[in-house]
């Protein structure tokens, strides 16, 4: 069973973010080969949602407050490959909404999403909104979740 932890940047200890760190750069430099900045100085503006499962991270995203036009963003989504294929990342995306709508308010979500993944997000309700880029070497889409029901 994977534990889930949605923190501010102030609240992740020395070790949790060696293990976010680690995680992201085993996916998106070495597995993805791609040669970029992680550390890109956002983290501390993030909330962060940390799976754990088995005392080891198994999946992450950060999220940002909702921006000018009232969107929230979800990025550096990542899964450990140990992880990959039973639920997981399903699991990381419907997590991640929903703290971000308890948190901070019923928000569309966007997210970059690299291509080959685009049937997975829009299986979680997110719709394509422009015409693929390229980002760092990885085609990519822009995907938006129109953001919970109202009723």
């Amino acid at each position: 069973m994977t534990q889930w932890r949605w923190l501010p940047f102030a609240d992740l200890s020395r070790t949790d973010l060696y293990a976010v760190f680690t995680l992201r750069q085993e996916v998106f430099v070495v597995e993805q080969r791609c040669a970029y900045s992680d550390i890109d100085g956002r983290d501390p503006e993030a909330m962060h949602l940390l799976g754990v499962r088995d005392g080891q991270l198994a999946a992450y995203l950060r999220a940002f407050l909702p921006d000018a036009q009232g969107v929230a963003t979800i990025g550096r989504v990542v899964v450990a490959v140990s992880e990959r294929g039973n639920g997981t990342g399903r699991e990381l995306m419907e997590v991640g909404g929903h703290r971000i709508w308890e948190a901070f308010g019923p928000h569309p979500i966007r997210v970059s999403a690299q291509r080959r993944l685009h049937r997975f997000y829009e299986e979680l309700g997110y719709e394509v909104t422009g015409a693929g880029y390229d980002e760092d070497g990885i085609p990519h889409l822009p995907m938006q979740h129109p953001g919970p029901a109202r009723g």
